[in-house]
């Protein structure tokens, strides 16, 4: 009877020890953080683009964007800056000020280019996939299941930003 003891103990201290092992190797889990009320991002994309106040009022539509700031410029048109909260984290715009052009800052439109895509790591792909696209974002990438383990697709708004989606695909519960 003691041997038997002796061996179960030694079995859950190896599956103990197995255990340890496999969370371990297994790669790190992270989780999202919102910024609070006075926080701002350590790094935040800031989009230049004609047709601020429209763009504006598409990213709340399409990706639930809160307004955190808002500033117009002198002629009551234009953005002079925006900030943005977009699934707890920032984004930064201003419309094109042409007479200040340094060359530098250009709309995708103008720059008939645009060489970054905004990714948005979200909790529900394909609920933040329809919305996009109801709210009138052109699909450049169908949204669909990837090979690295994330639902994923891209999109284009008609400011000539690009955008991804994605989220981690959810495993089916074992019946």
């Amino acid at each position: 009877m003691a041997i038997a003891k002796k061996k179960t103990a030694e079995l859950k201290a190896a599956k103990k020890t197995a255990k340890k092992a496999a969370k371990a190797a297994a790669p790190p889990k992270f989780k999202l953080r919102k910024l609070g009320a006075k926080e701002a991002a350590t790094v935040s994309p800031y989009l230049t683009i004609r047709g601020g106040k429209a763009a504006v009022e598409l990213y709340k539509k399409a990706f639930g964007a809160k307004v955190r700031m808002l500033m117009e410029a002198e002629d009551k048109k234009r953005l002079m800056h925006a900030t943005l909260l977009i699934n707890g984290g920032e984004v930064l715009l201003s419309d094109v000020f042409d007479e200040y052009d340094d060359g530098a800052s250009k709309a995708p439109t103008d720059a008939k280019t645009t060489t970054v895509t905004i990714h948005l790591q979200v909790d529900d792909a394909d609920k933040w996939w329809d919305r996009a696209v109801a709210s009138g974002l052109k699909i450049t990438m169908p949204l669909a299941d990837q090979f690295w383990g994330d639902r994923y697709g891209r999109l284009l708004d008609p400011f000539g930003h690009a955008w991804s989606i994605g989220a981690e695909i959810k495993k089916k519960k074992k019946k």
